[in-house]
């Protein structure tokens, strides 16, 4: 159990660092990663947790770069709706979903990566649109961010600007969720122990993770989102089929 435990740690510092160096956080990593060790609805549990302390750190080390403009656009309606999504997720089948959601990544980051001068139009419509799509998601299956980051990678952000501005809305999203979970049931005594080595992981995650970035160019950063959502997403669709 506790070798077992050892490589979730080391995986989910990975995705730590990943999520962090791609800008929209390593939930769409640490979920199927959670979910080889623990029950799908404890994942959830999990995940909420992992990222409040995850984002608070972003927070912390990209503070001077948040846009409240569209924090408060893309945030507002993804912290009502991953709170139904939340609720909902007692009730819907997940796997559907999390193919679904995954198709539709691939397709939507290969556009961006061959046609990279085209972008999401920058409107406020697409900021509302992105909260709600990405909340309901996270609250849904655990991860929406991959949704949020293709809706950021529209305005063509710095890189300090669009981590942290995307890590505030994760962190009201990650915080109503958590509630929401808590009263579902998720919290089980399970996976407590794995929160004090989690808190440590999502801050030294995030601490590596933007002195990489300080590295990488801006157009190179672009790629490492999409190409991120492309591979997770592959991997995705490839656990549904084996």
């Amino acid at each position: 159990m506790i070798e077992k435990y050892y490589l979730f740690y080391i995986l989910a510092f990975v995705a730590e660092v990943i999520g962090t160096v791609s800008g929209f956080g390593s939930s769409i990593l640490f979920v199927p990663i959670a979910s080889l060790f623990f029950d799908f609805r404890i994942v959830l549990g999990i995940t909420a947790l992992f990222h409040v302390f995850s984002n608070i750190s972003k927070i912390v080390l990209f503070r001077k770069g948040i846009d409240k403009h569209i924090a408060f656009r893309l945030g507002v309606p993804a912290v009502i709706f991953v709170i139904i999504g939340a609720f909902l997720s007692k009730i819907v089948p997940q796997v559907e979903l999390e193919l679904m959601m995954s198709f539709l990544l691939i397709l939507l980051s290969v556009y961006l990566v061959f046609y990279s001068n085209k972008t999401i139009e920058t409107s406020n419509k697409n900021l509302y649109t992105g909260g709600i799509i990405s909340g309901f998601l996270a609250g849904l299956i655990g991860t929406g961010g991959a949704i949020r980051g293709l809706t950021l990678t529209a305005f063509s952000l710095e890189k300090d600007i669009f981590i942290a501005t995307s890590a505030l809305i994760d962190l009201g999203v990650d915080s109503s969720r958590t509630v929401v979970y808590f009263l579902n049931g998720y919290m089980d005594n399970e996976f407590l122990i794995t929160i004090p080595v989690l808190i440590v992981i999502s801050i030294l995650g995030s601490w590596c993770g933007k002195l990489i970035l300080y590295r990488v160019s801006q157009q190179l950063f672009r790629y490492i989102v999409l190409g991120v959502i492309i591979l997770t997403s592959i991997v995705q669709v490839g656990k549904y089929f084996l």
